[in-house]
């Protein structure tokens, strides 16, 4: 009896949770919403600024202008409010942890919140730029540059996506180190195969063109570098730890 009446105090907790962080979402929705337009706008200079005079985007389906920037900035609130929705599952799995793993996943939490942000704020101010300026200069002659408003956001959800997700590498590292999987040093030896996988995954999750497969490449093998750093240094704390509980037993 008391088990079925645990179990059913977690469920009761996580669709509490859950609630909060969906209205955490839908409040900053509703504060976006007027300036949807504009956010619109927003992501779409980089694309602006590199296309020909003369030129611009295109709405090819009726519902189009409406849709698209609702898209956006359903998709934006969700990334404002991913440390509210952090915060819901951390306060929902920590009474369950010890306290060396609430030290460990708390700053882990924080940091897998600002990479994502990092990897976004890179793919906007750095990739969109190179690789549009490129897609731009390279259209055959004769061809109109007129992109439609739906693809490009699609286009640019799915590099935000890809570039974001990449930047946890150094909290995907350190969370295998900690559960015994591997060790800095085994992921050391494998540097060669995993610069060749970087490089593939790049091929995978970014548009056909070198420039975009590249600059998600290059900062993937970059964040595994730093990864092994971090796992390396968490290693010789947690060595340092279980000694200094060893002599004082």
């Amino acid at each position: 009896m008391s088990d079925s009446q645990s179990l059913f105090t977690h469920l009761v907790e996580l669709r509490g949770r859950l609630l909060k962080a969906l209205l955490a979402v839908l409040a900053v929705f509703l504060c976006l919403a007027y300036f949807a337009q504009d956010l619109y706008h927003l992501l779409a200079t980089p694309l602006l600024d590199v296309m020909p005079s003369g030129t611009q985007m295109i709405a090819t389906d009726v519902a189009s202008p409406f849709f698209a920037p609702f898209k956006l900035t359903m998709v934006l609130s969700f990334f404002i409010a991913i440390p509210v929705v952090f915060y819901q599952v951390w306060g929902f799995v920590a009474p369950g942890l010890y306290r060396n793993e609430k030290r460990l996943i708390a700053p882990l939490l924080v940091s897998s919140t600002l990479l994502f942000y990092l990897g976004i704020a890179f793919a906007y101010f750095v990739v969109f730029p190179l690789a549009f300026g490129f897609f731009t200069r390279v259209a055959p002659e004769g061809v109109t540059i007129s992109t439609d408003i739906s693809s490009y956001l699609d286009f640019v959800l799915k590099l935000f996506f890809a570039f974001g997700l990449s930047f946890q590498i150094p909290v995907a590292i350190i969370l295998t180190c900690w559960t015994g999987m591997t060790t800095p040093q085994k992921l050391r030896e494998k540097r060669p195969y995993v610069i060749v996988g970087v490089f593939v995954i790049g091929m995978l999750l970014t548009p056909p063109d070198i420039i975009s497969q590249t600059l998600l490449a290059v900062p993937m093998w970059l964040l595994y570098e730093f990864g092994l750093l971090a796992g390396s240094l968490y290693q010789r704390r947690n060595e340092e730890n279980e000694e200094t509980e060893s002599q004082d037993t």
